[in-house]
């Protein structure tokens, strides 16, 4: 029999553009779920905000990602939505806004280097991030 388990965490952004690690926070919701093997599904419920899955031992990597996409998609670009924050949707059209991730003993399962950013695009912010385990 399949099990569910769904919660929704808040997140803070105080910067217009920034990672925040939410690794631990989706790890620290897989052991509430008692769930041991199954999938993670992570998404946000924004047009200007994200996901991805990166690496979080070296704060340099997040600071360049931040940096060339800021390069590629500049705020200040000549834009037609009259909103001021094109250049946020584009950037989270680029990230994507869902992730699914492996559940295994009740953990995720992710590469030793890797982490989960919620990736802020317009903010700052209080946002959520809707999380789904389910069991196989």
């Amino acid at each position: 029999m399949t099990k569910n388990f769904y919660k929704e965490i808040k997140v803070s952004t105080y910067l217009r553009v920034e990672f925040k690690d939410i690794t631990t926070q989706i790890n620290n919701l897989v052991k509430e779920s008692k769930i041991i093997t199954g999938l993670c599904y992570v998404y946000v419920p924004h047009t200007t905000a994200g996901l991805t899955i990166n690496e979080h031992a070296d704060s340099s990597v997040v600071k360049d990602i931040l940096r060339k996409i800021n390069d590629l998609v500049p705020e200040d670009e000549f834009y037609s939505h009259l909103e001021g924050n094109s250049d946020s949707h584009i950037k989270t059209t680029l990230m994507g806004n869902s992730l699914t991730i492996f559940v295994t003993e009740n953990k995720l399962k992710i590469g030793c280097w890797q982490g989960i950013y919620f990736c802020e695009f317009d903010g700052p912010r209080d946002r959520e991030v809707w999380v789904k385990i389910v069991s196989d």
